[in-house]
């Protein structure tokens, strides 16, 4: 649902599924909204400590699936990126 990217020399990029509100839960979404937007802020400002910490996330329901070193690894998530809209 949420793919952050860091590409090198520049900042990290937050990518979400379009469709995400009607992914999660009801309850989840005003949480999410303030997580996301938290998320696009830090990113600004303390881009390596934000993506080291999203790339070990286990938080409630909220967990890190994959890490690596290229979207090019993982053919189905680098298609899926592609349906993916900037946060």
């Amino acid at each position: 649902m949420l793919l952050v990217l860091k590409e090198e020399g520049r900042q990290l990029r937050l990518l979400v599924h379009p469709e995400w509100r009607r992914i999660v839960e009801g309850e989840d979404i005003d949480y999410l909204e303030s997580l996301f937007k938290d998320f696009v802020e830090r990113a600004k400002l303390h881009p390596e400590t934000l993506f080291k910490q999203i790339s070990s996330l286990a938080v409630g329901s909220i967990v890190t699936q994959e890490t690596g070193e290229s979207l090019d690894d993982y053919p189905l998530l680098l298609e899926l990126s592609s349906k993916f809209v900037n946060l």
